[in-house]
């Protein structure tokens, strides 16, 4: 007896099942709302339906990334394209483009995944004209006055020739003025669009299938007060403004540990911020444990001007010292001063301690910041005592309040964000097998939070 493979399909609410059953003849639907409210689901059921019929053969389907897209449409946690055309797809290259080639009932279909967060993005989507354009994460796109140059510009312009143009945009909220708000989304919201719009918000609790016990597990994760709970899980538009990380302020002491009891530090990653003007030359060491927690165990800073031969062998003696208590792994450095870095593998090569030094990965400070609150929400998260450069910087770092509309820490010389971008470069390349460790990557439907 033969068996076929099914989608677990769980319930859907009578406000998803509505959104669904409207979005049928519509040009455009924006999704918005909390993590795990089903927002990214709806949309790839939404675009299975249209993709059985649409006259057009291109299509797109993006994401920050790349991967991104891939991951949250394509893959969607077994809820994606992938899945909905099981039997009937593929994945291939096109054009260099990564794509889902989909046989349909009126022909091939060909979906093109790429990322569109960065400046120069919209080269990928140019010299083809796309039926339905999917977006997961749109405030994540890049966005500017210049037609040319806008993902999100270009990508609606690519559509102008489709025969049955229909777009397909979820996002998280974010700050209530956003340009996302402003020039699109609410915008079209009061004037209208040509050939139907449809908005609807979601919040974590029109998900049937979140119980309550699960919806406490991840709702304990954050800090009630920061803008990320009322972002992630009241499915708010909030500002980010005070202190960034206001658990650690009001409470350092639940998090000043020098280690995690009964877990040995496995290994050992470094991460180096280079000084210059105002700012100051930072290491950090970062300790990860077998169960998921991240420990800032040591730290150097030094405010004065160095040459780079003082600064190689400050980094020799630190490298060393740590080396002494640790296993070391890798060392990860602010990749705009490529002579520094250079200056360091000679020196560690000339003391012969043999080191993996490498660019950091340098995610979006925004990124970077929401996993450490994410991973304090857990109690996953400590500084040795020793470590009073980080302990203060955590203490004291501030949204910048003359950037309202933006999730961007203040950076004036009045805190010490040089500690802190050491640490997070010693932690972002370890920030997804730490919240794999913990099941803290929910996804709504496969979007990483």
């Amino acid at each position: 007896m033969s068996r076929t493979a099914t989608i677990p399909w769980g319930p859907f609410s009578a406000k998803h099942r509505a959104y669904i059953n409207a979005a049928a003849g519509m040009r455009m639907c924006v999704a918005e709302g909390a993590i795990r409210s089903g927002k990214t689901i709806d949309h790839c059921v939404i675009a299975q339906k249209y993709l059985e019929d649409a006259p057009d053969r291109f299509h797109l389907a993006s994401g920050s990334t790349m991967a991104n897209a891939k991951l949250n449409i394509g893959v969607c946690n077994g809820f994606g394209l992938e899945n909905l055309f099981r039997g009937r797809c593929r994945w291939g290259k096109y054009r260099d483009n990564e794509a889902l080639f989909i046989q349909t009932r009126t022909g091939e279909k060909v979906v093109i995944f790429v990322g569109g967060g960065k400046a120069d993005s919209y080269k990928r989507i140019l010299g083809n004209s796309y039926g339905l354009w999917i977006a997961t994460e749109i405030n994540e796109h890049f966005d500017c006055a210049d037609s040319r140059i806008s993902f999100v510009k270009v990508a609606t312009g690519r559509q102008l020739a489709a025969r049955r143009p229909f777009t397909l945009w979820d996002l998280n909220p974010c700050s209530p003025r956003a340009a996302i708000y402003e020039d699109y989304i609410d915008k079209y919201r009061r004037q209208g669009l040509a050939g139907g719009y449809l908005y609807e918000h979601f919040t974590i609790r029109d998900n049937a299938t979140i119980t309550p016990a699960r919806l406490e597990e991840i709702e304990s994760r954050y800090d009630a007060g920061s803008v990320w709970y009322r972002r992630d899980i009241l499915g708010e538009r909030a500002a980010s403004e005070g202190l960034i990380y206001r658990q650690f302020a009001d409470d350092p002491g639940r998090f000043c540990a020098d280690g995690v009891p009964g877990q040995p530090i496995r290994y050992v990653n470094i991460g180096v911020d280079f000084g210059g003007g105002r700012s100051a030359h930072a290491f950090c060491a970062v300790g990860f444990t077998a169960s998921g927690a991240a420990v800032v165990l040591d730290e150097y800073r030094e405010r004065r001007a160095l040459s780079p031969n003082e600064l190689a062998e400050a980094f020799v003696d630190f490298l060393r010292a740590c080396r002494a208590r640790w296993t070391v792994a890798d060392v990860w450095c602010d990749s705009a001063e490529q002579t520094l870095i250079n200056g360091l593998r000679t020196a560690c090569a000339a003391a012969g301690l043999g080191a993996s030094i490498g660019n950091a990965m340098k995610r979006p400070i925004r990124d970077r910041i929401r996993a450490v609150c994410m991973l304090m929400g857990a109690g996953r998260f400590f500084v040795a005592r020793r470590c009073g450069e980080t302990i203060d910087a955590l203490k004291s770092a501030v949204w910048d309040a003359k950037r309202p509309n933006e999730d961007v820490r203040l950076d004036d010389g009045t805190t010490n964000i040089d500690s802190l971008d050491a640490m997070e470069y010693a932690l972002e390349r370890e920030l997804p097998a730490l919240l794999d460790a913990w099941g803290g990557r929910d996804r709504d439907a496969g979007a990483e939070i």
